[in-house]
């Protein structure tokens, strides 16, 4: 049976046609989302225009519909690129401190937090647009939401491998107040001065949620 291009692998014969057209697709979600940011930086995300974007960008205002479905979808892309990464490099910190040998829950925990904390640094820019608390409609419900989620991950961490029952309340609280520690400690190192401020403050915060934790 004869195969139509749109079944064939990359919707051409040789089957570079589709991951060319992907590959188009993805810079230029990344060159809108580069030029969204900073022009959220620049302005605020009340304050930021479409028309700004889609100058600094070079990409059409079609495409950014296209892609994005206008200011906040852009808003919200960033920002789940930002968790992302954040979520994504602490588990990675976890588990190659578990590869290591470390099994203590506290250890573990701060690896986690020391790495996503290292994050709000190395993407400063992005943390305190959103550490900042502005966006669309709906973005504190989303961030509460991940809040949520985030504490739950920290409660099963700390509470190590072996425990079987729900976790009890002072438990609960115990990783709300350090999770709430640590987003707030984001905040402060998103907007140091420098690399060794952001530093000096990323290891003082460990040390206290060592002490906390313990």
């Amino acid at each position: 049976m004869r195969t139509s291009r749109a079944q064939q692998p990359g919707g051409t014969p040789d089957g570079n046609g589709g991951g060319r057209q992907w590959a188009r697709a993805d810079a230029t979600r990344r060159t809108l989302l580069a030029a969204a940011l900073d022009v959220f930086a620049d302005r605020g995300y009340a304050d930021a225009g479409i028309a700004e974007i889609v100058e600094r960008s070079g990409i059409s205002v079609g495409s950014l519909y296209h892609h994005y479905g206008g200011k906040a979808g852009l808003y919200v892309a960033l920002w789940e690129d930002l968790s992302a990464e954040q979520e994504a490099t602490a588990a990675r910190a976890v588990s190659d401190a578990r590869k290591g040998g470390e099994s203590d829950p506290i250890a573990l925990f701060i690896a986690g937090a020391r790495a996503y904390l290292r994050v709000c640094w190395e993407r400063r820019v992005a943390a305190r647009l959103f550490l900042g608390g502005e966006g669309p409609s709906g973005s504190a419900l989303m961030r509460r939401s991940r809040g949520r989620h985030w504490i739950a991950q920290n409660t099963r961490l700390l509470r190590g491998p072996s425990a079987d029952e729900p976790a009890g309340r002072p438990e609960q609280v115990l990783s709300l107040v350090l999770t709430s520690m640590i987003g707030e400690a984001g905040r402060e190192i998103a907007t140091a001065e420098s690399e060794p401020e952001a530093t000096e403050i990323i290891e003082e915060v460990c040390r206290i949620l060592i002490r906390l934790a313990g």
